[in-house]
Protein backbone atom coordinates (compact mmCIF):
# COMPACT_ATOMS: atom_id res chain seq x y z
CA UNK A 1 0.00 0.00 0.00
CA UNK A 2 2.95 2.26 0.55
CA UNK A 3 4.58 1.73 -2.08
CA UNK A 4 1.73 2.37 -4.62
CA UNK A 5 1.11 5.73 -2.92
CA UNK A 6 4.25 6.30 -3.09
CA UNK A 7 4.16 5.49 -6.79
CA UNK A 8 1.02 7.59 -6.82
CA UNK A 9 2.57 10.36 -5.58
CA UNK A 10 5.33 10.38 -7.87
CA UNK A 11 3.33 10.00 -10.94
CA UNK A 12 1.35 13.23 -9.79
CA UNK A 13 4.35 15.18 -8.98
CA UNK A 14 5.44 14.15 -12.42
CA UNK A 15 2.43 15.64 -14.03
CA UNK A 16 2.27 18.84 -11.92
CA UNK A 17 5.83 19.52 -12.83
CA UNK A 18 5.21 19.04 -17.15
CA UNK A 19 1.92 21.44 -16.22
CA UNK A 20 3.89 23.57 -14.11
CA UNK A 21 6.82 23.58 -17.24
CA UNK A 22 4.72 25.18 -19.77
CA UNK A 23 4.16 28.00 -18.18
CA UNK A 24 6.13 31.26 -19.97
CA UNK A 25 8.49 33.50 -18.03
CA UNK A 26 8.87 36.08 -20.56
CA UNK A 27 8.51 36.65 -24.19
CA UNK A 28 11.27 38.07 -26.66
CA UNK A 29 9.82 40.24 -29.85
CA UNK A 30 11.22 40.97 -33.16
CA UNK A 31 9.85 43.33 -35.61
CA UNK A 32 9.57 41.54 -38.95
CA UNK A 33 7.08 44.38 -40.90
CA UNK A 34 7.55 47.87 -40.08
CA UNK A 35 5.33 49.81 -42.59
CA UNK A 36 2.68 52.70 -42.60
CA UNK A 37 -0.22 50.29 -42.65
CA UNK A 38 -3.09 49.00 -40.22
CA UNK A 39 -3.71 44.98 -39.90
CA UNK A 40 -6.25 43.59 -37.93
CA UNK A 41 -6.12 40.20 -39.86
CA UNK A 42 -3.26 37.76 -40.11
CA UNK A 43 -2.99 33.70 -41.25
CA UNK A 44 -0.20 31.68 -40.81
CA UNK A 45 0.83 29.20 -43.91
CA UNK A 46 4.01 27.41 -43.18
CA UNK A 47 6.89 29.93 -43.70
CA UNK A 48 4.89 32.94 -44.19
CA UNK A 49 2.44 35.55 -41.97
CA UNK A 50 -0.02 36.52 -44.70
CA UNK A 51 -1.70 39.91 -43.89
CA UNK A 52 -4.77 42.01 -45.01
CA UNK A 53 -5.24 45.95 -44.13
CA UNK A 54 -6.13 49.32 -45.17
CA UNK A 55 -5.69 51.20 -48.42
CA UNK A 56 -6.88 48.18 -50.71
CA UNK A 57 -3.02 46.10 -49.29
CA UNK A 58 -2.87 42.30 -48.68
CA UNK A 59 0.37 40.73 -48.61
CA UNK A 60 2.63 37.91 -47.05
CA UNK A 61 6.30 38.38 -44.84
CA UNK A 62 8.82 35.52 -45.36
CA UNK A 63 9.77 34.29 -41.54
CA UNK A 64 12.30 33.40 -41.59
CA UNK A 65 13.38 35.45 -45.08
CA UNK A 66 15.65 32.76 -47.42
CA UNK A 67 18.33 34.46 -49.59
CA UNK A 68 16.52 35.60 -52.54
CA UNK A 69 13.06 35.59 -51.10
CA UNK A 70 11.54 38.62 -50.18
CA UNK A 71 8.38 39.87 -48.39
CA UNK A 72 5.19 41.17 -50.71
CA UNK A 73 2.62 43.72 -50.66
CA UNK A 74 0.15 44.42 -53.18
CA UNK A 75 -2.87 46.95 -54.19
CA UNK A 76 -5.83 45.06 -54.78
CA UNK A 77 -8.02 48.33 -56.17
CA UNK A 78 -7.38 51.95 -56.61
CA UNK A 79 -10.28 52.05 -54.28
CA UNK A 80 -9.35 52.89 -50.68
CA UNK A 81 -10.57 49.78 -49.48
CA UNK A 82 -10.09 48.00 -45.69
CA UNK A 83 -9.85 44.70 -45.47
CA UNK A 84 -10.01 43.48 -42.19
CA UNK A 85 -11.02 39.36 -42.61
CA UNK A 86 -8.88 37.01 -44.34
CA UNK A 87 -8.62 33.74 -44.59
CA UNK A 88 -7.84 30.83 -46.10
CA UNK A 89 -9.62 27.09 -47.82
CA UNK A 90 -5.68 25.54 -48.44
CA UNK A 91 -5.57 26.74 -52.19
CA UNK A 92 -6.94 30.03 -52.29
CA UNK A 93 -6.96 32.86 -49.84
CA UNK A 94 -9.97 35.38 -49.29
CA UNK A 95 -10.08 39.10 -48.39
CA UNK A 96 -13.39 40.51 -47.24
CA UNK A 97 -13.75 44.30 -47.15
CA UNK A 98 -15.30 46.61 -44.51
CA UNK A 99 -18.10 49.37 -45.89
CA UNK A 100 -19.89 49.95 -48.42
CA UNK A 101 -19.67 47.85 -51.25
CA UNK A 102 -18.23 45.41 -49.57
CA UNK A 103 -15.94 43.23 -51.70
CA UNK A 104 -14.38 39.65 -51.36
CA UNK A 105 -11.94 38.70 -53.38
CA UNK A 106 -10.57 35.42 -54.09
CA UNK A 107 -6.67 35.56 -54.31
CA UNK A 108 -4.18 32.42 -55.84
CA UNK A 109 -1.71 31.65 -52.99
CA UNK A 110 0.96 33.71 -54.20
CA UNK A 111 -2.16 36.63 -54.03
CA UNK A 112 -1.07 38.14 -58.15
CA UNK A 113 -4.17 36.62 -59.07
CA UNK A 114 -7.62 37.92 -57.73
CA UNK A 115 -11.37 37.53 -58.33
CA UNK A 116 -14.28 39.08 -57.14
CA UNK A 117 -16.64 36.42 -55.73
CA UNK A 118 -19.23 38.55 -53.87
CA UNK A 119 -20.10 42.12 -53.27
CA UNK A 120 -22.85 43.36 -51.64
CA UNK A 121 -23.73 47.28 -51.73
CA UNK A 122 -25.74 48.54 -48.44
CA UNK A 123 -25.33 51.38 -47.00
CA UNK A 124 -25.32 49.78 -43.91
CA UNK A 125 -23.07 46.58 -44.91
CA UNK A 126 -20.08 46.31 -42.73
CA UNK A 127 -18.20 42.69 -42.10
CA UNK A 128 -16.38 41.67 -39.46
CA UNK A 129 -14.63 38.41 -39.78
CA UNK A 130 -14.28 35.16 -42.05
CA UNK A 131 -13.04 31.72 -41.84
CA UNK A 132 -13.42 28.34 -43.35
CA UNK A 133 -14.09 25.07 -41.97
CA UNK A 134 -12.50 23.31 -45.03
CA UNK A 135 -11.50 23.62 -48.46
CA UNK A 136 -15.21 23.54 -49.35
CA UNK A 137 -17.19 25.85 -47.11
CA UNK A 138 -16.52 28.88 -45.42
CA UNK A 139 -18.64 31.59 -43.66
CA UNK A 140 -18.35 35.38 -43.17
CA UNK A 141 -19.71 37.66 -40.85
CA UNK A 142 -21.09 41.45 -40.49
CA UNK A 143 -23.02 44.14 -38.92
CA UNK A 144 -26.24 43.59 -39.62
CA UNK A 145 -28.60 45.17 -42.50
CA UNK A 146 -31.67 44.19 -41.55
CA UNK A 147 -33.38 41.96 -38.12
CA UNK A 148 -30.43 39.45 -38.24
CA UNK A 149 -26.43 39.83 -38.19
CA UNK A 150 -24.77 39.58 -41.84
CA UNK A 151 -23.98 35.99 -42.80
CA UNK A 152 -22.44 34.54 -46.10
CA UNK A 153 -21.76 31.39 -46.36
CA UNK A 154 -19.94 29.47 -49.70
CA UNK A 155 -20.55 25.60 -50.14
CA UNK A 156 -18.29 25.47 -53.37
CA UNK A 157 -14.60 26.45 -51.91
CA UNK A 158 -15.49 30.26 -52.04
CA UNK A 159 -16.26 30.46 -55.88
CA UNK A 160 -20.25 31.49 -55.02
CA UNK A 161 -21.33 33.22 -51.37
CA UNK A 162 -25.22 33.36 -50.43
CA UNK A 163 -26.20 35.30 -47.38
CA UNK A 164 -28.68 33.96 -45.22
CA UNK A 165 -31.88 34.92 -44.79
CA UNK A 166 -33.17 36.23 -41.30
CA UNK A 167 -35.69 33.81 -41.13
CA UNK A 168 -33.24 31.50 -40.67
CA UNK A 169 -31.15 33.09 -38.05
CA UNK A 170 -32.07 34.94 -34.47
CA UNK A 171 -33.02 37.93 -34.16
CA UNK A 172 -30.88 40.91 -32.71
CA UNK A 173 -32.09 43.32 -30.80
CA UNK A 174 -31.88 47.08 -31.46
CA UNK A 175 -28.39 48.35 -31.22
CA UNK A 176 -26.47 44.93 -31.56
CA UNK A 177 -23.69 44.59 -33.68
CA UNK A 178 -20.17 42.94 -34.07
CA UNK A 179 -16.73 44.58 -33.82
CA UNK A 180 -14.18 44.01 -36.57
CA UNK A 181 -11.10 44.08 -34.58
CA UNK A 182 -8.68 41.43 -35.14
CA UNK A 183 -10.57 38.81 -37.56
CA UNK A 184 -12.06 36.89 -34.26
CA UNK A 185 -15.57 37.21 -34.16
CA UNK A 186 -15.72 33.86 -35.52
CA UNK A 187 -14.64 30.47 -34.07
CA UNK A 188 -14.66 27.46 -35.92
CA UNK A 189 -14.44 23.83 -34.23
CA UNK A 190 -15.14 21.18 -36.24
CA UNK A 191 -18.76 21.30 -37.40
CA UNK A 192 -19.51 24.47 -34.75
CA UNK A 193 -19.19 28.07 -35.63
CA UNK A 194 -19.49 30.69 -33.20
CA UNK A 195 -20.20 34.37 -33.51
CA UNK A 196 -20.17 36.82 -31.17
CA UNK A 197 -21.93 40.40 -30.90
CA UNK A 198 -21.54 43.37 -28.86
CA UNK A 199 -23.14 46.92 -28.87
CA UNK A 200 -26.61 47.41 -26.83
CA UNK A 201 -26.25 43.29 -26.05
CA UNK A 202 -23.81 41.47 -25.78
CA UNK A 203 -23.92 37.59 -26.70
CA UNK A 204 -22.51 34.69 -28.58
CA UNK A 205 -24.57 32.64 -31.42
CA UNK A 206 -23.73 28.96 -31.89
CA UNK A 207 -24.25 26.45 -34.85
CA UNK A 208 -23.19 23.29 -34.73
CA UNK A 209 -23.85 22.26 -38.54
CA UNK A 210 -21.99 24.42 -40.46
CA UNK A 211 -24.36 27.49 -40.29
CA UNK A 212 -27.83 25.81 -40.77
CA UNK A 213 -29.37 26.17 -37.62
CA UNK A 214 -28.85 28.39 -34.90
CA UNK A 215 -28.58 29.28 -31.22
CA UNK A 216 -28.08 32.54 -29.06
CA UNK A 217 -26.98 32.73 -25.72
CA UNK A 218 -26.74 35.14 -23.25
CA UNK A 219 -23.22 35.91 -21.82
CA UNK A 220 -22.19 38.33 -18.33
CA UNK A 221 -19.66 40.87 -20.82
CA UNK A 222 -20.72 44.20 -20.26
CA UNK A 223 -23.13 45.72 -22.89
CA UNK A 224 -26.08 48.69 -22.98
CA UNK A 225 -23.95 51.35 -24.91
CA UNK A 226 -22.61 51.37 -28.99
CA UNK A 227 -18.78 50.53 -27.52
CA UNK A 228 -19.38 47.81 -25.39
CA UNK A 229 -19.52 43.98 -25.74
CA UNK A 230 -17.43 40.73 -26.71
CA UNK A 231 -14.94 42.07 -29.74
CA UNK A 232 -13.19 38.38 -29.36
CA UNK A 233 -13.66 34.66 -28.98
CA UNK A 234 -11.18 31.66 -29.12
CA UNK A 235 -12.35 27.67 -28.28
CA UNK A 236 -9.60 25.48 -27.75
CA UNK A 237 -11.78 22.58 -28.38
CA UNK A 238 -15.56 22.20 -28.66
CA UNK A 239 -16.17 22.76 -24.89
CA UNK A 240 -14.06 25.34 -23.77
CA UNK A 241 -13.95 28.96 -24.98
CA UNK A 242 -13.41 32.35 -23.87
CA UNK A 243 -14.88 35.78 -25.03
CA UNK A 244 -12.71 39.32 -24.02
CA UNK A 245 -13.72 42.81 -25.31
CA UNK A 246 -15.31 45.26 -22.69
CA UNK A 247 -15.63 49.25 -23.13
CA UNK A 248 -13.37 50.71 -25.90
CA UNK A 249 -14.28 53.93 -24.93
CA UNK A 250 -12.62 52.67 -21.03
CA UNK A 251 -10.14 51.46 -22.11
CA UNK A 252 -8.51 50.47 -18.64
CA UNK A 253 -11.90 48.82 -17.26
CA UNK A 254 -10.72 45.63 -16.41
CA UNK A 255 -14.27 43.86 -15.06
CA UNK A 256 -16.93 42.41 -16.56
CA UNK A 257 -14.91 42.01 -19.99
CA UNK A 258 -13.79 38.41 -19.95
CA UNK A 259 -15.53 35.55 -19.92
CA UNK A 260 -15.11 31.57 -20.29
CA UNK A 261 -17.39 28.79 -20.84
CA UNK A 262 -16.93 24.52 -20.28
CA UNK A 263 -20.17 23.52 -22.00
CA UNK A 264 -19.70 24.96 -25.94
CA UNK A 265 -21.08 28.33 -25.18
CA UNK A 266 -24.30 27.92 -23.87
CA UNK A 267 -23.06 29.69 -20.54
CA UNK A 268 -20.56 31.40 -19.78
CA UNK A 269 -19.24 33.10 -16.34
CA UNK A 270 -16.97 36.12 -15.47
CA UNK A 271 -13.36 35.22 -15.00
CA UNK A 272 -10.25 37.56 -13.22
CA UNK A 273 -12.65 40.57 -12.52
CA UNK A 274 -10.76 43.50 -11.73
CA UNK A 275 -7.53 41.93 -12.94
CA UNK A 276 -4.95 42.02 -16.52
CA UNK A 277 -6.17 43.41 -19.22
CA UNK A 278 -8.70 46.42 -19.85
CA UNK A 279 -10.32 46.73 -23.47
CA UNK A 280 -8.69 44.03 -25.69
CA UNK A 281 -9.34 43.24 -29.60
CA UNK A 282 -7.93 39.48 -29.70
CA UNK A 283 -7.39 36.53 -27.36
CA UNK A 284 -6.02 32.92 -28.03
CA UNK A 285 -5.81 29.91 -26.70
CA UNK A 286 -1.56 29.10 -26.76
CA UNK A 287 -1.77 25.84 -28.56
CA UNK A 288 -1.43 22.12 -26.03
CA UNK A 289 -1.96 23.68 -22.90
CA UNK A 290 -5.41 21.97 -22.55
CA UNK A 291 -6.83 25.03 -22.42
CA UNK A 292 -5.22 26.62 -19.48
CA UNK A 293 -2.77 29.14 -21.72
CA UNK A 294 -4.53 32.40 -23.18
CA UNK A 295 -3.17 35.55 -24.36
CA UNK A 296 -4.30 38.87 -25.20
CA UNK A 297 -3.41 41.87 -27.29
CA UNK A 298 -5.16 45.36 -27.13
CA UNK A 299 -5.07 48.68 -25.02
CA UNK A 300 -2.87 47.28 -22.14
CA UNK A 301 -0.82 45.70 -24.43
CA UNK A 302 0.06 41.73 -24.16
CA UNK A 303 -1.16 39.77 -21.34
CA UNK A 304 -0.77 36.13 -20.72
CA UNK A 305 -2.75 33.52 -18.68
CA UNK A 306 -1.26 30.23 -17.37
CA UNK A 307 -4.73 28.97 -15.29
CA UNK A 308 -7.37 29.79 -17.66
CA UNK A 309 -7.64 33.39 -17.25
CA UNK A 310 -7.95 33.43 -13.82
CA UNK A 311 -5.03 35.52 -13.47
CA UNK A 312 -2.33 37.42 -15.81
CA UNK A 313 0.80 38.64 -16.22
CA UNK A 314 1.67 41.78 -18.65
CA UNK A 315 4.77 40.70 -21.28
CA UNK A 316 4.08 43.83 -22.91
CA UNK A 317 2.76 47.59 -22.88
CA UNK A 318 2.60 48.12 -26.61
CA UNK A 319 -1.23 49.36 -27.05
CA UNK A 320 -0.49 49.03 -30.73
CA UNK A 321 -1.33 45.55 -31.46
CA UNK A 322 -4.57 44.32 -32.96
CA UNK A 323 -4.66 40.77 -33.63
CA UNK A 324 -2.30 37.62 -33.44
CA UNK A 325 -2.04 34.09 -33.86
CA UNK A 326 0.58 31.39 -32.59
CA UNK A 327 2.41 29.17 -35.18
CA UNK A 328 3.50 26.52 -32.40
CA UNK A 329 3.09 26.42 -28.46
CA UNK A 330 5.73 28.54 -28.27
CA UNK A 331 5.70 31.04 -31.14
CA UNK A 332 3.38 33.68 -31.81
CA UNK A 333 2.71 36.75 -34.67
CA UNK A 334 1.30 39.73 -33.83
CA UNK A 335 0.50 42.69 -35.96
CA UNK A 336 -1.46 45.96 -35.32
CA UNK A 337 -0.35 49.93 -36.25
CA UNK A 338 2.32 49.92 -38.66
CA UNK A 339 4.08 45.90 -38.03
CA UNK A 340 3.77 42.88 -37.75
CA UNK A 341 5.99 41.09 -34.91
CA UNK A 342 7.02 37.65 -34.33
CA UNK A 343 6.60 36.40 -30.23
CA UNK A 344 8.71 33.72 -28.84
CA UNK A 345 7.84 33.19 -25.18
CA UNK A 346 9.99 31.59 -22.76
CA UNK A 347 9.11 29.05 -20.34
Amino acid sequence: MKKSFCISLFFFLFILSKVNSQTFQSVTIDTILNDKISIRAITIIEDKVYFSGDKSRIGYVQTPKREGEIDKTIVTDTLQYEYRSLATNGKYFFALSIGNPAKLYKFSKNLMDKTLVYQEKNERVFYDSMQFWNENEGIAIGNPTADCLSVIITRDGGNTWRKTDCENLPLIVDGEAAFAASNTNIVLKGNNVWIVSGGKKSRVFHSPNKGKTWQVYETPIVQGESMTGIFTADFYDEKIGFIAGGNYEKPTQNFQNKAITTDGGKTWSLIGENMGFGYTSCVQFVPKSNGKGIVSVGASGLYYSADSGNSWKQFSTDATLYTIRFSDEDTAFAAGKNKIIKIEFKK
